[in-house]
């Protein structure tokens, strides 16, 4: 089965080009972030017209993340348990497989803004909270995946200026332990399974040229448990629809089990 994830910054905006992705990559399940609509006006009919049911948080105007599968979801959980937080950030479900059920944590993880300002802080509490829910997920749900926007550079070749935005948000020290933190659960981050293009991004400013030079970031990412990793086949960016008219900034992350 192929999941992936994709940042859709606005999906109002950007429903034509989700449909038009899924009708091209034949994908069991699209995790969406930053929805920015409410769920009363989701596009349930047009989702469930291209074959996919909906587990759906909304926001309006901002956040919002959702879920769509072929096969329908049950057990859903909406933000971390235990973590009081009044934006639509996080949602889980649970699916029936040929290879058993399967646990996916679809997150739209704290920008942040820069070091030592409050959104930092929230940052760090928001990532103490999904840490300590997943660790007991796991033991749950051995077969489990966590994917979404994170806002983290997990080491320097996710960046395309390590030394110059070295500290600066995204690739603070205290995010990517924080990332580590959720390696050492036991996660693995299946992009780097494989050998790799350099400087391979899942995000480019709209800025100064930025997705043409490629000046961008890795910031999506898809972690797997160690029940799935014999199972992991590829991981890999998709790049056209950055080249979409109007496009996201963000590429989907594609994986695919076997």
């Amino acid at each position: 089965m192929k999941l992936a994830t994709w940042n859709v910054n606005s999906l109002s905006v950007r429903l034509p080009q989700v449909l038009d992705w899924l009708a091209a990559n034949a994908v069991d399940v699209l995790c969406l972030q930053e929805l920015k609509l409410s769920e009363d006006k989701f596009p349930l009919k047009e989702l469930a017209a291209a074959g996919y049911h909906s587990a759906v948080f909304g926001q309006k105007t901002y956040n919002g993340v959702a879920i769509l599968s072929r096969t329908p979801t049950h057990d859903i959980v909406k933000n971390i348990p235990g973590f009081s937080d009044e934006q639509s950030r996080v949602i889980a479900t649970t699916l029936d497989t040929p290879a058993g059920r399967l646990r996916v944590v679809n997150g739209y993880f704290v920008n942040g803004q820069a070091p030592d300002s409050e959104k930092f802080a929230y940052k760090m509490k928001w990532l103490d909270g999904l840490r300590n829910w997943l660790q007991g997920e796991l033991r749950v749900h051995p077969n489990l995946v966590l994917l979404g926007d994170f806002n983290i550079t997990a080491d320097d070749r996710d960046s395309y200026d390590p030394e110059g935005l070295r500290e600066t948000i995204h690739h603070t020290t205290e995010e990517r332990r924080h990332f580590q933190a959720l390696i050492d659960l036991g996660l693995t981050d299946s992009f780097r399974m494989f050998e790799q293009p350099e400087k391979s991004y899942s995000w480019w400013d709209y800025r100064e040229f930025a997705f043409r030079r490629n000046r961008g970031l890795r910031i999506d990412h898809i972690l797997v448990s160690q029940a799935l990793k014999p199972l992991v086949r590829s991981c890999m960016i998709d790049k056209l629809p950055r080249k979409n008219e109007r496009p996201s900034d963000h590429a989907p992350v594609v994986l695919e089990l076997g």
